[in-house]
């Protein structure tokens, strides 16, 4: 394998290679759904934090506004353990909570029923977050320096929790309906960026400003986020949505040249993906010590200003040395993994593999269909079947780094057992704009996907997410006709595929046992499987 292929997809997998499944406590705390996360409806979050670069603390609290949907006397929220919770206050009272590993149970002196409006706490803590030695990789703050020394921090939290730096409901179930402002106060001289709007900043008389910004949409837990530098702003706007980038000082020409490559990039996505969806809170790129993430509508980027990967093409194909593969990936997140969310990371495939795919289709969009096949065959490469795509459930356990290549060949699998392209894109845009702003799950996909079709692909999803072999196509010759059959599948495995004998294309049917087709043949190998349009081996 290509050295800067491998290295890319083993940064990709670090996060979900182990050497064995077990989970513990503390993982199903962190993952589960106990009635103490479901009882209550989380509406609105309100960060106000001071964050001192020098000692690396923060400080503050989450107000937190939530509905209850059933009728308790305590709630789960959740603080990595190495934070100190300093006071939960309701009604101008202390509560009292109990701690266990990361989870914060607290109780409340009467019980809070349905009834009730809308309630609030203001959880105040502080501590030192964890710092990341690999972000994205690893969660958590990536504290640098710019080239004039001064301070550059970043934080990325996908996977490991958003609670590793602020007191949240931290599971993916459940986003702020109306939701957030995010204030944060820096030492003067640096500017802080977070998602949405800037709504101002005040000078707080003691060597620090506060920033404040705020989301109008809801918002995933681990996609809000902190950018603190000495950060230049440029505006600019694509059809009415406002485009606003936020770079160090010396970058400021070349991100100027650079993120041209937005525009192009939004007539693509939304013409195929629907409106951006968070049009009421803006699209921004944050200039990032570290690599990049998809943090809603303050996308971080740290690709240097280069095409590619780093300057590398991630395929071996050349043709992803066409863009910039962080800007065009993590910007595809805001329809995959933004817009639409997963329930439980185990799914993160659902974020990972249509974005992955966005990439082809930004290819398609700009340099062609044939262009686009190239590219996507070359994400082969980083294929490594090491375990199942779809992780475990309840535990906070993403699958294989592969949900990233093999995700996206899955669609584009996907679209050719299809084999209408008005009819697939269609179904790509309505699958987008059914599930704008929903959180879903894997078999939503799949029962959308089948009806949507007129097709029963589900033993298709289920060999690609569920099992690490790919299916092998084998034929034999019997009477002058093509037998075929599926191998390493599952046995009710079930798909349609094209080959090509003397230049005509046909379609056929192979099940798990052997099958005749009615094709004449005298020589296997006057067949060719069409294996750059179906993610497919032969024997």
């Amino acid at each position: 394998m290509n050295k800067i292929i491998s290295y890319f997809f083993i940064l990709v997998a670090f996060q979900t290679l182990t050497a064995q499944e077990s989970f513990t406590r503390r993982d199903s705390l962190q993952g589960g759904l106990r009635f103490e996360r479901t009882c209550f409806d989380v509406m609105h979050y309100g960060l106000d934090i001071k964050i001192n670069p020098e000692d690396k603390t923060i400080v503050g609290f989450n107000e937190i506004e939530f509905k209850v949907v059933t009728n308790t006397t305590k709630i789960q929220l959740d603080l990595f353990e190495n934070m100190k919770v300093d006071s939960i206050i309701f009604n101008a009272k202390k509560l009292n909570y109990t701690r266990e590993f990361n989870a914060v149970f607290i109780k409340f002196e009467t019980p809070l029923t349905t009834e009730l409006p809308v309630q609030k706490i203001q959880f105040y803590y502080s501590g030192k977050p964890i710092i990341a030695k690999r972000a994205p990789w690893d969660g958590g703050f990536v504290y640098s320096k710019d080239p004039q020394g001064k301070d550059w921090i970043g934080v990325a939290v996908q996977g490991t929790g958003a609670s590793l730096w602020y007191p949240v409901k931290d599971t993916q179930t459940d986003e702020p309906d109306n939701g957030a402002t995010i204030k944060v106060a820096v030492p003067n001289g640096l500017i802080n960026v977070s998602n949405g709007r800037f709504l101002g900043s005040e000078d707080l008389k003691n060597g620090y400003t506060r920033w404040d910004w705020e989301v109008k949409n809801p918002i995933n837990n681990y996609d809000i986020t902190i950018n603190i530098a000495d950060y230049v702003h440029i505006h600019d706007n694509y059809k009415g949505l406002d485009l606003d980038y936020y770079v160090l000082r010396e970058n400021e020409a070349k991100a100027r040249k650079h993120f041209q490559e937005v525009k192009p990039m939004m007539d693509c996505f939304q013409s195929k993906f629907g409106e951006y969806p968070f049009k009421e809170d803006g699209y921004k790129l944050v200039e990032t010590p570290y690599l990049g993430m998809e943090h809603q509508s303050a996308v971080a980027y740290g690709n240097k200003y280069m095409k590619g990967y780093l300057g590398n093409d991630i395929t071996g194909t050349g043709i992803g040395l066409s863009f910039d593969f962080i800007t065009i990936h993590e910007s595809g997140h805001e329809w995959f993994g933004n817009s639409i969310t997963s329930k439980d990371i185990a799914d993160m495939w659902i974020h990972e593999g249509f974005t992955q795919y966005t990439e082809v289709v930004y290819v398609e969009c700009t340099l062609g269909y044939d262009k686009a096949m190239q590219y996507a065959n070359g994400l082969k490469n980083g294929v490594g079947n090491d375990k199942p795509i779809i992780g475990s459930y309840g535990v906070n356990k993403e699958g294989s780094g592969d949900m990233y290549p093999k995700g996206a060949l899955l669609l584009n699998t996907l679209r050719h057992i299809i084999n209408d392209d008005a009819k697939w894109w269609k179904l790509l845009l309505d699958f987008s704009t059914t599930f704008r702003h929903k959180i879903i799950d894997t078999e939503t996909v799949i029962a959308f996907f089948n009806k949507e079709s007129g097709m029963d692909l589900t033993t298709v999803f289920n060999q690609y997410l569920r099992y690490t072999t790919i299916p092998k196509l084998e034929f034999k010759v019997t009477n002058g006709k093509l037998d075929c059959r599926w191998s390493d599948v599952a046995p009710e495995f079930n798909m349609p595929i094209d080959v090509v004998i003397n230049n005509k294309t046909s379609r056929i049917y192979p099940k798990t046992e052997w099958s005749a087709t009615k094709i004449k043949i005298k020589d296997i190998n006057e067949v060719k499987v069409v294996t750059d349009k179906f993610y497919v081996v032969t024997k």
